[in-house]
């Protein structure tokens, strides 16, 4: 999936759709959310009855001057003691709701995680690190969601609850809601409408300052480097910029929508329902206990609204950030199948590429009918110019593309009636740029083995050629690790990335220039470490330097995806082709550097 740009607004089939989805993340928090909307009801029944109880009191006792001090006490106690009950309903609520809201983002969170780890690396060549955080992290937090879903239930029932008092009270002046209400209404649809487009640019605009700031982060030394801090930090003032003017565009619709004009309702309420009991008193009495209820109730009519008014910029932020959600968990991932329910295993670790073709954009040939055979225990070099597919084969091999054509087989078995847990655990990959992980050099060995035992761990260390190096550390294998490594040179990281590796014992061992980036010192060290952890493994290496790999059992020579020389060291110098043009010209280099 590319990250593009997203619609504007969303349809009304759109946005069920996506509640419809977000409805499920709130499955495992249905009794506390259920209990909420319980204590929601709850309190607006309390709510509506308070008026009840001081209009009783105001026009039957406190009017005719018949009350004693016990009346007085009763409805003192009895007033006080249902506020105390819509206390209690209002917190448990809130309390509730925030504590399902909580779990529910969780939950949603879990999820998008869960589901990027399933995903093809087809996938993240495509979309920006940056979008991916947004996505896990605050848009995740599903809180105005749940604000709304339970105050549109609550809302709804104060709405009819308050209704039903007014028209206890006086029926023939309720047509003073329904003469509101349209205009309220008509609010309501006009914000929506308003708020959803300038919420999701609002957030369109703070993914791209993500993006930007995951880009700028890792790749803070270039920008020092080439001394482009000027230039970066006004790229990113015109990103905040933009996301700034989109928050006051926002606040501007906030600011006239929300509250202040269903208050200007709310108060025209008041002065129409006035100015008609004005009219009434002229031919009846009219109660001053009836005034004060009638208007209370009027008021909690339009509050729930209110309320629901004002979270409808959260519901809109909600809906966009559930449509991105929705966006990454439907998405394949382009991920290559594998019969993960498969028992097979890897015995021998014979590979074998069956006239396997390849295509990343589905336009260009990347590898274009290969086809080779390594048989148990022996080395194949892959070598060839840059672009030539050398490691295109590694990544269908370890399955993180899927091939087109032909087919790739281990033991004579399709590789894709492995599953992928065996193909980890028995394919092990040591890449070009090793990557450590924050912690210490022993859990980044014990990385894709959290329980190797103690003496395994030494015994990788050491035929890897890293022990030598760790005892000299201060804490030893205790050693911090700061994030990706720093404090450790190229060769020691990759000392590390072999132990790591050889740790799982694995039947194959793949290798990705893993000697390009280090000095020759070091390089000796790591040959020594190589030639020990080949031993009794296949072993599949792609060549940058061609002296590292003169003993391979057989090198394969890549040009434009296709295999156009294959043979032993002197077997390939005889055919005085493309690898003996390579392999002098590297010769001639290393000459003129001495």
């Amino acid at each position: 999936m590319e990250k593009t740009k997203e619609k504007e607004s969303l349809s009304i089939k759109e946005q069920i759709k996506v509640l419809r989805f977000l409805l499920q993340f709130a499955k495992k928090e249905k009794i506390r959310f259920g209990f909420a909307i319980f204590f929601g009801i709850v309190q607006a029944s309390v709510s509506v009855s308070l008026p009840f109880v001081l209009k009783q009191f105001m026009d039957t006792h406190l009017r005719q001057n018949a009350y004693e001090f016990g009346l007085l006490l009763y409805f003192a106690l009895l007033y006080l003691g249902l506020s105390l009950v819509n206390a209690l309903a209002q917190f448990g609520r809130w309390y509730l709701f925030e504590q399902g809201a909580v779990g529910m983002g969780n939950e949603t969170r879990r999820a998008i995680y869960k589901k990027i780890h399933t995903m093809g690396l087809g996938f993240f060549d495509k979309t920006p690190a940056g979008w991916l955080i947004t996505r896990i992290t605050s848009d995740t937090d599903l809180l105005q969601f749940c604000f709304v879903f339970i105050m549109v239930l609550t809302g709804l029932f104060s709405f009819i609850a308050s209704f039903i008092g007014l028209s206890l009270i006086e029926s023939n002046l309720s047509w003073i809601l329904f003469a509101l209400l349209p205009f309220l209404f008509l609010a309501v649809i006009l914000y929506q409408k308003l708020s959803s487009v300038a919420y999701q640019k609002m957030r369109e605009s703070l993914s791209e300052i993500n993006t930007k700031l995951n880009e700028y982060l890792v790749g803070i030394r270039i920008i020092h480097v080439f001394h482009e801090q000027g230039r970066i930090t006004n790229e990113f003032e015109k990103n905040n910029a933009h996301y700034f003017k989109m928050r006051q565009k926002v606040i501007q619709i906030n600011s006239i929508f929300l509250r202040s004009f269903v208050s200007f309702l709310s108060n025209m309420g008041m002065v129409l329902s006035l100015f008609f009991f004005a009219q009434i008193s002229f031919t009846q009495v009219v109660a001053a206990g009836v005034v004060y209820a009638f208007i209370t109730n009027l008021q909690q009519v339009f509050e729930p609204i209110g309320n629901m008014m004002e979270l409808l910029s959260n519901f809109s932020a909600g809906i966009v950030q559930g449509k991105r959600i929705l966006t990454v968990m439907e998405t394949d991932g382009e991920n290559p199948f594998n019969d993960e329910g498969s028992q097979r295993k890897i015995q021998l670790g014979k590979i074998e590429f069956r006239h396997v073709g390849f295509s990343y954009d589905g336009l260009t040939k990347v590898l274009d009918d290969v086809s080779f055979i390594v048989q148990p225990g022996e080395t194949l070099a892959i070598v060839g110019h840059t672009g030539s597919g050398k490691s295109t084969i590694i990544n269908v091999l370890m399955r993180f593309y899927e091939f087109q054509t032909g087919d790739i087989l281990i033991d004579d078995i399709s590789i894709r009636q492995f599953s992928k847990k065996e193909l980890r655990e028995k394919v092990g990959l040591i890449l070009q740029d090793s990557q450590l992980f924050v912690g210490s050099v022993r859990e980044n060995i014990r990385f894709m083995h959290p329980n190797l035992s103690e003496e395994d761990l030494m015994e990788a260390s050491r035929l890897s050629q890293a022990h030598h190096f760790i005892e000299k550390l201060e804490a030893g294998y205790d050693e911090a690790v700061v994030e990706g490594g720093q404090a450790f040179s190229q060769g020691e990281k990759q000392l590390l990335s072999f132990a790591r590796t050889i740790a799982l014992d694995p039947k194959i061992l793949v290798l990705d220039e893993a000697t390009a980036n280090v000095d020759s010192q070091t390089e000796y060290q790591i040959q020594v470490a190589l030639k020990k952890m080949r031993k009794n493994r296949t072993t599949l290496a792609i060549a940058h330097r061609l002296s590292t790999i003169r003993d391979a059992d057989n090198i394969l020579v890549m040009d434009h995806g296709a295999v156009v020389e294959a043979g032993n060291h002197e077997e390939l110098m005889d055919l005085n082709g493309l690898y003996k043009e390579m392999y002098q010209l590297q010769m001639e280099r290393g000459k003129q550097n001495i």
